[in-house]
């Protein structure tokens, strides 16, 4: 839910309380809750959810956390928002696979998640063509736009052509996710040549919403090396922000990250070329597994700014702007569950190893030609001085440099 520092409201984010799955799963894992009674919360998550208005079998964006009813998240969004339940899905099939128990609760968790995904009907959204749509409205039909990349939403071409009972044309992936011709990129960007996405690389949600359980380490195909694209982009958004072309008070090496977040004005997607001054934690601390030596030095840089408006009840708030002195007073599950999604899988892979299992999630990067060999050591560079790498069994320490 979106928070204020006052009692929470009603409004409820689909795609956040995905991300907010994930957290409970690690939260589970690290021993911080009890099994049981993850489980139960979940249960009532998803009978809820069960009981809440769908359009041919997906979410709006926003839900009231008491009736169910949809909350229109603009004018023309007050319908089926096919990203936002991608971003739900990604987290119940993270909780499907971890609770693979023979105990009857963890039984019915996993016939409840299985039940809810098989309704939603992915090819509907296709009207037909080659192409998805992000948005149907019942009052305004297709009024909005589609999810062609780079950006966020590649997870959704996956989980639409790995699915069971409504799944699209492959080819949808390739005419329409990458099809359109600001997909690749190939230009060199302060060093950094980025393979994929618009000039600068967008905010560093790119990077992370649907990598949360996608596994980027050696997933390729046609277009780029997913691994390799993430690092970029995140070492593009990290260099920006040290160079700090506009003088923003308080960017450097332990103060860096845009994204889309809250700022002094409303709600603003930043990045390099859409720099307002604004920091959101979420933006570098979900960048472990791309940055780990950066991410670490601005989580220490974060801790060192006035705890009483940087930190609260849920974290680090969503974001702020010393050159205003405005410090966010919310909290968003978008960028809140990222963060302990990324620090998870930094740290053991589980969430990436726990999707990447997903019979759907195999089954549709397959079918859009998306590959990734065995378990290999795969270099992270995290800085001039220090380099992290990845093998079969998890994070150790190795030599190599981040950019071939």
């Amino acid at each position: 839910q979106k928070t204020t520092g006052a009692p929470a409201n009603d409004l409820t984010a689909i795609g956040g309380s995905g991300f907010g799955i994930m957290a409970i799963i690690v939260a589970v894992e690290r021993g911080w809750i009890d099994r049981t009674a993850a489980l139960c919360r979940m249960q009532r998550m998803l009978d809820f959810l069960e009981s809440s208005p769908r359009y041919h079998g997906v979410f709006p964006h926003f839900i009231n956390g008491r009736t169910g009813a949809t909350i229109p998240f603009r004018r023309k969004d007050d319908g089926a928002d096919l990203v936002e339940t991608t971003f739900l899905f990604q987290g119940l099939i993270c909780a499907r696979e971890y609770f693979a128990g023979m105990a009857t609760e963890e039984a019915r968790l996993r016939h409840s998640v299985n039940a809810l995904m098989s309704q939603a009907e992915w090819n509907w959204f296709t009207r037909g063509a080659r192409q998805l749509m992000w948005h149907w409205s019942p009052n305004h039909g297709w009024a909005m736009d589609s999810p062609r990349g780079w950006n966020e939403c590649m997870l959704t071409f996956v989980l639409a052509a790995g699915s069971t009972r409504h799944p699209i044309d492959p080819g949808i992936y390739h005419e329409g996710f990458a099809g359109g011709s600001d997909f690749r990129n190939g230009r060199d960007h302060d060093g950094i040549v980025l393979p994929l996405g618009m000039d600068s690389g967008g905010p560093l949600f790119f990077s992370q919403y649907s990598f949360c359980g996608l596994d980027p380490r050696g997933l390729s195909d046609r277009y780029a090396d997913y691994w390799q694209q993430n690092l970029r982009h995140t070492q593009i958004n990290y260099r920006h922000c040290l160079r700090n072309p506009h003088n923003h008070l308080g960017y450097g090496p332990d103060c860096w990250g845009l994204t889309a977040s809250h700022g002094p004005r409303g709600y603003i997607a930043s990045a390099p070329d859409r720099d307002f001054g604004v920091i959101a934690p979420s933006a570098a601390l979900s960048s472990f597994p791309y940055a780990p030596g950066e991410a670490m030095r601005a989580l220490r840089g974060f801790l060192t700014k006035p705890r009483n408006r940087i930190w609260g009840r849920f974290g680090f708030v969503d974001a702020f702007c010393e050159p205003r002195n405005w410090y966010s007073r919310t909290y968003l599950a978008i960028n809140q569950g990222p963060i302990i999604a990324m620090i998870e899988n930094h740290r053991t892979g589980l969430l990436w190893r726990l999707f990447m299992g997903a019979p759907e999630v195999r089954r549709g990067l397959a079918r859009a030609g998306l590959h990734q060999p065995a378990p290999r050591h795969i270099n992270v560079c995290s800085g001039a001085t220090s380099c992290r790498g990845y093998g079969p069994t998890g994070l150790h320490s190795a030599a190599g440099w981040f950019l071939p």
